[in-house]
């Protein structure tokens, strides 16, 4: 563990103790304490279904780019990948290891352009929803008024999101590496993404993801005491969980906590139901995991398995 990772976990741990401290944490506790486990494992579920989709995400991401990975392998992997993500500070290096074990058929680059591919798409389509849900509370609030600075940090994470567009659609003008990086990319990026053959599975599967991220996190909620519309858990819960790519804490610990809890009382809720539910949802997300960790024991046990010698079982022929 490095400099950095230290400093991500106590940054998670000092963001935790201030919310628990400023937050009446007992308060939050008791929720998670008296939650619904029925909601919970509805919530356990719906994570269960992203990831054996997101899963399918990846081999058919990956096949577009010359990659050939069977649907158990992919998802367990993807669950390997989620343990990783979730136990170690900076949230990629489960992904940076799929990349790694995927790399035997089409070669390291094309393995991790499927990877940070099929990661990416769905963070678009987090923003998308975001931002559709945010334009439905402005045609139609249906109870729902967003105060000025949440409209406005909806719109720097769309600024955000754009500029990044058009910093991959204009860095071959930086220099040939930069040109000939961006050209790649955006091969990679039509292959996997834009092929008549790929895009109505993409949009179909994204969606399905994103549905069942956001819903797993509104049935938390509903088990800690919460009800969130349709409508709330479209325009909130996208900004909570994109907290979770911030590359500040431990897979989003603190942060997606105290953006519940800044969040919650637009619905007229309070912060530390917030808190509660948030609490929830990282943990339900980490059992969810666990799978993770029987897929490293048999890698394990294979790895240490030992080699017959050739020799001897020449021998024992007869």
């Amino acid at each position: 563990m490095n400099v950095t990772h230290g400093l991500q976990i106590l940054v998670a741990l000092v963001v935790m103790s201030l919310l628990w401290f400023g937050l009446d944490g007992r308060q939050a506790l008791r929720l998670l304490a008296e939650a619904d486990p029925r909601w919970l494992a509805a919530a356990t579920l719906a994570l269960t279904a992203q990831t054996v989709l997101s899963a399918l995400r990846w081999r058919i991401t990956a096949r577009q780019l010359g990659q050939t990975i069977p649907m158990t392998r992919a998802v367990g992997e993807y669950y390997l990948a989620q343990v990783v993500n979730q136990s170690l500070p900076g949230g990629v290096m489960g992904d940076a290891g799929r990349a790694v074990r995927a790399r035997h058929e089409a070669g390291l680059k094309r393995a991790g352009a499927a990877v940070a591919i099929e990661r990416m798409a769905g963070q678009v389509t987090l923003f998308l929803v975001l931002a559709l849900g945010a334009l439905a509370v402005t045609l139609h609030p249906d109870g729902l008024a967003l105060p000025a600075w949440v409209m406005g940090l909806i719109g720097l994470l769309l600024v955000a999101a754009l500029g990044m567009v058009l910093a991959i659609a204009g860095a071959g003008r930086l220099s040939r590496r930069a040109d000939a990086a961006a050209r790649d990319l955006r091969a990679a990026l039509r292959a996997t993404l834009l092929t008549r053959d790929a895009l109505p599975r993409q949009i179909a599967l994204n969606l399905a993801i994103t549905a069942a991220n956001l819903t797993a996190f509104a049935f938390c909620a509903r088990a800690t005491g919460t009800v969130l519309s349709p409508t709330e858990t479209a325009v909130l819960v996208p900004l909570i969980l994109l907290t979770m790519i911030l590359p500040v804490t431990v897979s989003g610990w603190g942060l997606r906590e105290g953006a519940a809890a800044g969040l919650f009382p637009l619905v007229g809720a309070t912060a530390q139901a917030g808190f509660a539910a948030s609490l929830a949802f990282g943990l339900v997300f980490l059992a969810s995991t666990l799978p993770g960790l029987l897929v490293l024991l048999i890698q394990r046990r294979r790895d240490a398995a030992p080699i017959a010698n050739p020799s001897s079982i020449a021998q024992a022929d007869p």
